[in-house]
This record gives C-alpha cells, sequence and structure tokens, in this order.
C-alpha cells in the first residue's frame, strides 16, 4: 500500500480540476494576449477562473487577485514591493513578521535588513502563535508591514489574523498574510479579516504546481515585481499560465465545497491517527487540536530520529516529512519547534503528518500500523533512549 501524508508539502490536482484543464495544452493552447482567436477563445474559461478566485476568498469588484507563479513569488512582491514603495522612500522604516514564517517571508525580510529595512521578528507563544497583545507591544507608527502566516506549515497552528490585522492598522501599517496553509483548509474570507495582501498556492489545495495568486486589497498601489509586460492589468508581467488558472479556479471551488467534509472526515482520520501516536509513550503533539488546521500532526518522539522515522515510513510506502534536514554532515534540528522551545534533543524527532479529503481510514490504520512498527524498532537500536518494549503490548 502506498499511503500519502505529506499534503502541506504538495496535494495531488484534483481529477475534476485535472480535466478542464486538458484542453488549453493541446486544443485551446493560444496566447491569451493574443488578438487572434487562438488566444481569445481562452478568455471564457479565464474569467470563470478569477472568478472562481474571487468567489472563494470573498474578494470585491474593487480588489485585485493578480496570478502568480507561486505563493513564494507573491511573499517576495509584497514585501519588496512595501520596501520600494515605503521604507525606499523615507516614509516609513520598520517591517514586523515572525520567527516561524515561511523563509519565502522571512529569508525576504532578512535580505531587506541589507537596504534599511528596521526588521523586528515576534517569536511565538507556548501555543506556537503570536498574540495581537505580543503584536501591539511592538507597533509604532515607523512601521510599515506586519506579515503574519495565517496556518503554519509545520504545526497547522491557526494565526489570529483578524486581531493582527486590526492591531496594524491601528498604527498605520499594512498588513500581509501568507495563506498558503489555511485555503481550502479553513474558511478565508478577506472582506471578514480586513488584510491588505493576502498569498496562497494552487498545489496546497490539489490544483496544479506553478500557480498562486496575491489577493491586493482595494486594488492599492504596490510596485510591480516582475516587469516587462502589461499582463494582469500590469501589475504583473509574464505570458499567463491558462491550464494552471483554470486548475487553481476550479480547484479553490472544490476546496470549498468539500469544507465541511474536511472538518468533519480528514479532522476525524487525523484524530484517530494523532491519538494512536499518544498511546505510544514519549510522544507528543504541538498545539490543540481544535487551534490547528484541521489536516496537521506534528509530533515529536523520543529517541527516534526524524530521518531514520522517514526512511522506515519511506519503506512501507507512508509519505510524511520531519523539518529535520540533512545539510552537509550536520542534521539540523526543526526551527519551528526550537522557536515554540522545544528543546535541541526534541527539536530533532519531529515527525509532520499532513492528511487531505483523498486520504481513506485504511490507508489511516496502514500508517498507524507502521508508524508504531518504526518507533519500536528505531528506539530498540537506540543508543540514546531507555527502551522499555512492553510499551506496545497494548495492541499497538
Amino acid at each position: 500500500m502506498r499511503v500519502y501524508l505529506d499534503n502541506n508539502a504538495t496535494t495531488m490536482v484534483d481529477p475534476e480540476a485535472f480535466e478542464l484543464m486538458k484542453p488549453f495544452f493541446c486544443e485551446k493552447y493560444g496566447n491569451p494576449n493574443s488578438l487572434h482567436k487562438f488566444g481569445s477563445e481562452t478568455h471564457p474559461a479565464l474569467r470563470t477562473a478569477l472568478d472562481q478566485l474571487y468567489t472563494g476568498l470573498n474578494a470585491k469588484d474593487s480588489d485585485d487577485i493578480v496570478v502568480t507563479s507561486c505563493a513564494t513569488e507573491s511573499n517576495n512582491w509584497v514585501v519588496k514591493g512595501i520596501y520600494f514603495d515605503k521604507i525606499a522612500t523615507g516614509e516609513k522604516k520598520r517591517i514586523i513578521t515572525t520567527a516561524v514564517e515561511h523563509p519565502a517571508i522571512l529569508a525576504t525580510c532578512k535580505f531587506l535588513e541589507k537596504y534599511g529595512v528596521d526588521l523586528t521578528v515576534l517569536d511565538v507563544n507556548g501555543d506556537g502563535i503570536v498574540t495581537p497583545d505580543q503584536l501591539r507591544a511592538v507597533m509604532d507608527e515607523n512601521v510599515a508591514l506586519v506579515a503574519i502566516m495565517s496556518a503554519n506549515n509545520e504545526t497547522g497552528m491557526i494565526f489570529p489574523i483578524k486581531e493582527l490585522a486590526k492591531v496594524a492598522h491601528e498604527y498605520g501599517a499594512l498588513f500581509h498574510t501568507d495563506a498558503v496553509q489555511a485555503v481550502g483548509k479553513i474558511k478565508i474570507d478577506v472582506q471578514d479579516l480586513d488584510v491588505d495582501f493576502l498569498s496562497f498556492s494552487a498545489h496546497k489545495f490539489h490544483g496544479p504546481k506553478g500557480v498562486g495568486a496575491l489577493f491586493i486589497k482595494n486594488s492599492m498601489p504596490l510596485s510591480s515585481l516582475l516587469h516587462g509586460g502589461e499582463h494582469m492589468g500590469g501589475r504583473r508581467s509574464g505570458t499567463l499560465d491558462v491550464p494552471g488558472i483554470v486548475g487553481m479556479g476550479k480547484a479553490l471551488e472544490l476546496a470549498n465545497k468539500f469544507m465541511d467534509y474536511e472538518h468533519s472526515h480528514v479532522r476525524r482520520l487525523r484524530d484517530k491517527l494523532e491519538d494512536a501516536l499518544l498511546q505510544i509513550p514519549d510522544v507528543s503533539v504541538v498545539g490543540k487540536k481544535d487551534q490547528r488546521v484541521p489536516n496537521t500532526i506534528l509530533a515529536s518522539i523520543k529517541g527516534v530520529e526524524g530521518e531514520a522515522m522517514l526512511w522506515d515510513l519511506n519503506r512501507a510506502g507512508i509519505a510524511a516529512s520531519t523539518g529535520s534536514a540533512c545539510a552537509s554532515e550536520t542534521l539540523e534540528s526543526n526551527p519551528i519547534m526550537e522557536a515554540i522551545g522545544a528543546d535541541k534533543e526534541l527539536a530533532h524527532t519531529a515527525l509532520r503528518l499532513s492528511l487531505s479529503r483523498f486520504n481513506t481510514e485504511e490507508e489511516i490504520d496502514y500508517a498507524i500500523e507502521h508508524i508504531t512498527k518504526a518507533v519500536n524498532r528505531l528506539r530498540g537500536i537506540s543508543s540514546t533512549f531507555a527502551y522499555a518494549p512492553e510499551w506496545h503490548k497494548s495492541g499497538l
């Protein structure tokens, strides 16, 4: 059996979205900016897809949703655009973000420090989030941008974006949220959240890779990241990826259609898997269930190196991930777990399991069986873990 539990990394394309994409590879392949029929015949599908994006986020006609290659591009665009528009001009000087942001935000902010940005990086609290009070404590009138994610890619913790945006606006700052891990999993209503910018990628909610978007409230000015053409109303140069946009629009429509299923079926399977993990001694999970997106588990399995666990699971046909990365000869511990206060040893033992609506009960049962076997085997050969084989006699 093959079981895919790495949906926070990427997802399979929904078959219904894929079917809609197919004609735009070999039949209706014209450049949308061309004046001839080959180009113009793509327009109805593009309009439909953009309407699906606006509807899916509850954006207004006065807002812009600009198609990009991915959320990394969207994130870079916002941060660098605000630098050119607000900081390089001398109007403001500060950007505030968090220690658990995706590198597309955090690395970009740190890059801009070299060019005069006064950067504040907030630590998360014990629950793995930033609170409005934490943000308010570091705000002043010199803040140009606050950039805080909607949900964390590893822990699944949901941030109080509406309240955080309100604090930023009290001080005249703009607010951006990287919603990559939230769109398609929890309801995202940009009017209710009142954010100025919001980034997302299609491949995180069963759309194709290589396409994403940036929401811009009230079509506000933002210096372009890419120049060289008049695509997307002159906001983002580059020939449009018609099949990608068509797939993204349909995928978002389907994700919202299945939102209740996500919060019932997927959450139930997630909780079943999590409860089984927690029956194993010295296993902990980051964050309360009801404060996370419904598909995500970040577990720490004491005495089991993350890479070793992935090796065993991969041999069993199970895809998972860990924040512990092999860089040269040095294993780097999970930075998210360190950010929420885990010690170095536990931060090396991170295992992230992320489900989707395409996972089945049979797959979760199979995963429980083989994760348990892997923990048993790896602890049995560990030189640092005090192995007690009695734990697995409960039937796990």
